[in-house]
């Protein structure tokens, strides 16, 4: 059994300010011994654009910007994986990605797949499709926030492999903290949901209140770690990735065998 060292930097990044956000990330860090860390959705930038012109201003190129070149450095400094939510500038189009990072650099970008809300007004539909990496003691899924309201979204990453899903969010909903231990039981994998906290409300428009409670949860659906609402969090667990890998209920019933597409009847 090996356990690997994974968790969550959940706080409230200031609208605008790239600079000043991936600083502070690099700050409280710094002194954090793990393996996976997640960021919020679109940790970097904040979330509550006004205009495509303004989306475009302060997206980046990953992994050649100012930001991927930043949390680079602090993975090869620290050792850890960190993965990123960001938005993404690739061919004149914006996507709202999540990026994974590591010791040895930029791993591989997902761009999400469920815009949620005014994110249809900013950014393109994502046209990677889900994706997973193993990082050798662990295969970490990536999604991005509303993904979670699809079951096929973290489905979709536990019939791939992964034994983690690492989910960047700015949830506004209440709904998803109580759900995803329903995705992992379903899917017996683990999640970590980062989650943002603050609010939003730029340009006339309604206040965004971001409800916090990132999460670890197991593949038994337990929370193994929970922040609070409106608190600045890092939370760290240890988990053994391996559990992932078994899909056996019972002696009878095979979480994935028992499966039975042929009668499920839709596309």
């Amino acid at each position: 059994m090996k356990y690997v060292k994974v968790g969550f930097f959940q706080f409230a990044p200031t609208f605008g300010e790239i600079e000043r956000n991936v600083e502070y990330v690099i700050e409280r860090l710094s002194p954090v011994e793990a393996d996976v860390i997640v960021l919020p959705e679109l940790f970097s930038t904040g979330y509550q654009f006004v205009s495509r012109e303004e989306v475009e201003a302060l997206s980046e190129d990953i992994p050649h910007g100012y930001t991927s070149h930043q949390l680079t450095e602090l993975c090869r400094e620290k050792g850890f994986y960190l993965v990123a939510g960001m938005a993404e500038r690739s061919a004149g189009k914006v996507f709202n990605s999540a990026a994974l990072f590591g010791p040895d650099g930029h791993i591989v970008t997902y761009r999400k797949t469920h815009l949620f809300f005014e994110e249809k007004l900013w950014f393109e539909p994502g046209d990677t499709g889900f994706l997973v990496f193993d990082i050798g003691d662990a295969r970490l899924g990536l999604m991005v926030c509303f993904d979670w309201f699809f079951p096929e979204s973290a489905r979709t990453l536990a019939m791939m492999g992964a034994d983690i899903l690492c989910h960047p969010s700015n949830l506004v909903l209440p709904y998803c903290p109580d759900a995803m231990p329903v995705r992992c039981l379903e899917n017996r994998v683990f999640a970590i949901t980062c989650n943002r906290t603050g609010f939003e409300e730029r340009g006339g428009k309604e206040r965004l209140a971001f409800i916090g409670k990132s999460e670890v949860v197991s593949p038994e659906g337990k929370i193994l770690m929970r922040a609070f609402d409106g608190d600045e969090e890092i939370a760290i667990v240890d988990i053994d990735p391996m559990v992932a890998r078994n899909k056996q209920l019972n002696r009878y019933n095979d979480l994935f065998k028992d499966r039975r597409p042929e009668m499920y009847g839709w596309k």
